[in-house]
């Protein structure tokens, strides 16, 4: 799925003209064909993050409605494991634990992952704000799997990341997928649960493992019943 630059202002909240001047004086990530810009669903919501700017959360499910279903985030992350104590007093210490604690078979080559998600961090924080990253959102791990999972990592102690709000990151979210079209929908399972304030609170606790799922589980229910009594009203 590709956006226009109408379509991208609009998640923005701007006017078109706006959004194709942040192309050159901000580095809005376009892409241009055909004499026009297009944008990049997962691009733009990361960009935006790392920008500063507030972004319509309608713009990861929107682009997700497109993609195969693919199961819920509390059973990705009951795969996937959530890990408590994770240590490291810098970056990339905790990102070498991270990576060690991955369930992947024996044949990834472990040492390859590192740099990719080193080198991801080289450009720029994946710290979305609130204590959490997101290590790795533009360009997906896309793995040799039978089935995607997600993995939480509860760091030890709080780690500088570079975050916007310039708090340190203590809780870290680890997407991988076997295919490129099920990454976005699984950041979109992502970016809605992390606007409960209760799953918020469990992870700065460093809640149980079990809790964590089952207040995930509860939070994705409310998209089938139309709910969301838990979470503050966030500004679009």
């Amino acid at each position: 799925m590709q956006l226009t630059m109408r379509q991208a202002a609009s998640y923005l909240g701007v006017s078109e003209g706006t959004a194709e001047r942040w192309i050159g004086h901000r580095g809005l990530p376009a892409h241009r064909a055909h004499e026009r810009w297009y944008v990049n669903p997962m691009e733009l919501w990361e960009w935006a993050v790392e920008q500063g700017l507030p972004v319509s959360r309608a713009l990861l499910s929107d682009a997700s409605k497109s993609r195969a279903d693919i199961p819920a985030l509390s059973e990705l992350l009951a795969r996937g494991g959530v890990f408590h104590d994770v240590p490291g007093e810098s970056k990339p210490a905790v990102l070498r634990a991270i990576v060690e604690r991955l369930p992947l078979p024996p044949e990834h080559d472990r040492r390859f992952l590192l740099d990719v998600l080193e080198a991801r961090e080289a450009l720029g924080s994946t710290g979305i704000g609130d204590g959490i990253a997101i290590p790795h959102v533009r360009n997906p791990i896309v793995l040799q799997l039978d089935d995607p999972f997600v993995s939480l990592c509860l760091l030890a102690h709080p780690v500088e990341f570079g975050a916007l709000d310039g708090l340190p990151v203590h809780a870290l979210f680890i997407v991988v997928s076997p295919a490129v079209t099920a990454h976005l929908g699984l950041l979109a399972r992502l970016a809605f649960v992390l606007r409960d304030d209760g799953v918020r609170a469990l992870l700065r606790r460093r809640a149980p493992a079990e809790e964590i799922i089952a207040r995930i589980e509860a939070v994705e229910s409310t998209r089938h019943t139309g709910e969301f009594a838990a979470t503050k009203p966030t500004p679009e």
